[in-house]
């Protein structure tokens, strides 16, 4: 495990793939290069995208050795395998080769560093079949620098070829990738991540548990060097035998059967309880932000596995998920697991950032736990649909602060117990006091506030499109005018004998009529404006403020609604106004 003088070489150099058969997970790409190298249409560029570790500089290198290799023999062509044994092969390998130049566009992103390659670029190749250029996060070069390289990169000589790398393919302009052969290195699969791990172990001679491995291939995300590195964290921290329970606390997990308890505590409206669970995973080590991680991952398992019994059937790494998870998302519905869902992501964001991310999940469960007795928005529309007319909707049930027979615990009791979870039923609308009538409308105005809450769309048209004729009580003449609703009137009249329990009846009429109550209000509005405007003090204001102009005018104390005041409880000497 160490390089020649004792210097430590880490797992991620080690094992690093020579050839196209040790690269694991882009089948794809392996096979377009095999047949490509056969056939000989061999692209004069390429260019290899994907997430940070999966392999993008490592292939470029395999493919510089590909194309130059010689064979053992010194007589081979290029080729899929390449030997390992020749010159080329070696000293590629070495990073020592004069005819393959491996650039850092982070670290020279300049036109002029460019212009050098392409100076270059004319120049037979010393000793090597094809003089190759690697361009490592080709994205970060300047414009200026695409640009010197377009003429260059269309027509480059036959014996030259270009491997660019970057992990932002959308950083590139389009004029570079259409010059190139693209290949998109995948995440590598959790599975085969696992399994390449346990190999290495093996090679390492270290024993490892199955469940660290795949604690150790989920946390690197589809990253064949992550995983390698945090790998390579777990041998430095347990020496010959790494436990789930040392990867845990080294990569700050919590353990999945408490973190199935929190969930479940959340889900009947606990609070005390996942609070002082969410505490004991915090005071154990476990970061609140990966915590929340967890929760959504299993709300998404929970969710899959209401859809989907059989999700995850068949495989090691969930299995002891799926037994714990199968009762509970088989009495969750899908709008309760999309609400936490949603609450959780959002939840998520906020504890990334804020200050203290423990507090900040505290309140998402705190949301969480409190939703839980909150109807669903379909339930609650179901339930005001069947309530009967007048009755007064049922209140909203405070969430719980301590534990409810909803949740049958089974077993032992202990944190990894299966549960049961019972559904709640909604509490149907109690039957209330029937609702006195309502008084009869005195006016047009008032007939139009009736439906201010009930028809808002029908107290529109009425205010503003509507023009009265006649009103007497149980009879309304109007002139529907531009823009109004069809069937008006008929509306208007069934609606409104519905509500005062009393026969309207609601005519069309071709005569003007009145103003609609909408003019009505702004020639008003117009007229206290211009009232205003005559005040000494407001006409002084409007002086001293060039362009200053009278927004709105509005009664403080209107004259018909203002009080009444009795001479005889007057002072001395006060007379009424």
């Amino acid at each position: 495990m160490s390089e020649p003088g004792g210097a430590y070489r880490v797992l991620a150099r080690k094992y690093r793939p020579t050839t196209f058969a040790e690269l694991i997970g882009q089948e794809a790409m392996v096979r377009t290069l095999e047949n490509a190298i056969a056939t000989g249409r061999i692209a004069h560029a390429f260019i290899l995208t994907g997430v940070r570790g999966v392999g993008k500089t490592t292939t470029a290198r395999i493919i510089a050795r590909a194309l130059n290799c010689i064979g053992p023999d010194g007589k081979g062509g290029p080729t899929i395998s390449p030997c390992g044994v020749c010159e080329p092969c070696r000293a590629i390998a070495e990073d020592r080769y004069v005819d393959v130049m491996e650039i850092d566009a982070a670290s020279r992103a300049g036109v002029e560093d460019i212009r050098e390659l392409t100076d270059g670029v004319r120049y037979k190749p010393v000793a090597a079949r094809f003089k190759i250029y690697i361009i490592d996060e080709v994205h970060m070069l300047s414009k200026a620098a695409f640009n010197a390289l377009l003429k260059t990169l269309e027509e480059p000589p036959p014996d030259v070829k270009f491997i660019f790398a970057t992990t932002e393919i959308h950083k590139v302009p389009v004029t570079i990738l259409s010059r190139c052969q693209r290949f998109s290195l995948r995440r590598v699969p959790q599975e085969m991540l696992s399994s390449h791990y346990a190999k290495i172990c093996v090679a390492e001679k270290v024993e490892a548990a199955p469940a660290a491995i795949a604690l150790i291939a989920r946390a690197a995300d589809g990253s064949v060097r992550d995983g390698l590195s945090i790998l390579d964290q777990a041998m430095a921290l347990s020496g010959n035998a790494i436990t789930e329970v040392a990867v845990r606390e080294m990569l700050g997990i919590a353990d999945r059967g408490l973190v199935f308890d929190l969930l479940e505590s959340a889900f009947r409206g606990d609070t005390p309880a996942a609070l002082a669970q969410m505490k004991s995973l915090h005071d154990g080590g476990a970061d609140a932000i990966m915590v929340l991680q967890d929760l959504l991952e299993l709300t998404h398992f929970l969710t899959r596995l209401k859809l989907a019994p059989n999700a995850g059937e068949g495989d090691p790494a969930v299995e002891g998920d799926r037994v714990r998870g199968a009762p509970i998302a088989a009495k969750l519905g899908i709008p309760v697991l999309a609400r936490a869902w949603q609450l959780l992501l959002k939840g998520l964001t906020e504890t990334q950032n804020a200050p203290s991310p423990l507090q900040a999940a505290e309140m998402v469960l705190v949301r969480l736990a409190y939703v839980a007795d909150l109807p669903t928005p379909a339930d609650l529309i179901r339930t005001l649909e069947n309530a009967p007319a007048g009755a007064a909707s049922a209140p909203t049930p405070a969430p719980r602060s301590a534990p409810t027979p909803t949740m049958a615990s089974s077993g032992n009791g202990g944190g990894g117990s299966a549960t049961a979870m019972a559904v709640r039923e909604m509490p149907a609308p109690q039957p209330t006091q029937a609702v006195s009538a309502m008084p009869q409308p005195q006016g047009f105005a008032q007939v139009v506030e009736l439906f201010e809450k009930s028809e808002p769309i029908l107290r529109a048209h009425l205010w503003a499109h509507t023009h009265l004729v006649r009103f007497e009580q149980g009879r309304i003449e109007l002139r529907p005018g531009d823009g109004a609703m069809p069937n008006l009137a008929n509306k208007l009249g069934t609606l409104l004998t519905q509500m005062t329990g009393q026969r309207w009846v609601v005519s069309v009429s071709g005569d003007p009529g009145d103003l609609t109550l909408k003019e009505q209000a702004e020639a008003r509005n117009q007229s206290m404006k211009s009232e205003a405007a005559r005040d000494p003090l407001v006409r002084a204001v409007l002086d001293a403020f060039p362009g200053a102009r009278i927004e709105s005018v509005r009664e403080t104390a209107p004259p018909e609604t203002a009080p009444m005041v009795d001479a005889d409880e007057l002072p001395e000497g006060d007379e009424p106004l």
